[in-house]
């Protein structure tokens, strides 16, 4: 996975050099994918099917291909380029993020931010690493301390309102709230300790699955809006500190809706 991540940031290093060469195409509304996130994909399943042919994979760009026998319970999951629209903007905020789940849970991660050289990697069971130095979430207790980290929704708005009223009421129980970009890297930031917390909705696995695992092997605690561990399918994720968390937890509790149940 490392050795992938690496292969993927030669090409996204090299692209950012010549940016306004770039061709850009809409998938949806601010939904971009460039050539850069396709061959930087192209880069990573090229290297980790040659290590595993048999997983399967679910990729942004290209879809899901399933795993065959032994490998059939394994599953790359995989942004080549997460935060496209910071790095179209030549804003340095953007990773390559691999996770691998066994039976759909979190197994290995890997999310490298491109721009400095920094590789985080999990293990379940064998803890959380920034190039190579073992990371620990921060001991923050009380979400008058914390520093949040979110993301604004940008394709689909069916629950702004609610969105907006978390907003609010953290920030004024907050220090502060961030919103950099990139989910993966903001889930790593938790992981690290740059950040205490971390909420956001409508999100695809392979914005989280390697950063989630990240953050509970460092120490912290992830999970839907229910509280439960369904984040994946969902695409709704909490994630922080365990004092941290549980207080965000109650806060978001009180705008679910009954469209927005996890």
């Amino acid at each position: 996975m490392v050795k992938a991540a690496r292969r993927a940031s030669q090409i996204i290093n090299r692209a950012a050099n010549d940016i306004e060469h770039l061709k850009i195409t809409t998938k949806q509304q601010s939904d971009y994918v460039t050539e850069v996130d396709k061959a930087a994909e192209a880069a990573i399943i090229e290297v980790l099917r040659e290590a595993y042919p048999d997983y399967g994979i679910l990729a942004e760009e290209s879809g899901r291909t399933p795993g065959k026998g032994a490998g059939a319970e394994y599953q790359w999951i995989i942004d080549p380029l997460d935060g496209t629209t910071n790095f179209i903007h030549g804003f340095p905020q953007y990773a390559v993020s691999i996770g691998l789940t066994h039976k759909g849970q979190p197994n290995q991660a890997v999310v490298f931010d491109t721009t400095r050289n920094e590789m985080f990697t999990a293990s379940k069971g064998g803890g959380a690493f920034l190039n190579e130095r073992r990371i620990r979430v921060t001991k923050c207790l009380k979400l008058e301390d914390a520093l949040l980290g979110t993301g604004f929704p940008y394709r689909i708005f069916e629950h702004f309102d609610a969105y907006i009223g978390i907003f609010r009421e953290l920030t004024q129980r907050t220090s502060g709230i961030r919103r950099p970009g990139a989910a993966s890297l903001d889930l790593a930031y938790v992981a690290c300790g740059r950040l205490d917390g971390f909420w956001e909705f409508g999100l695809s696995p392979w914005d989280i699955a390697a950063g989630c695992l990240l953050i509970t092997e460092a120490g912290g605690l992830v999970s839907d809006l229910a509280g439960d561990q369904n984040y994946l399918e969902t695409g709704n994720v909490i994630a922080g500190t365990p004092r941290v968390f549980s207080q965000m937890l109650q806060v978001i509790d009180g705008y679910r809706t009954p469209a927005l149940q996890a």
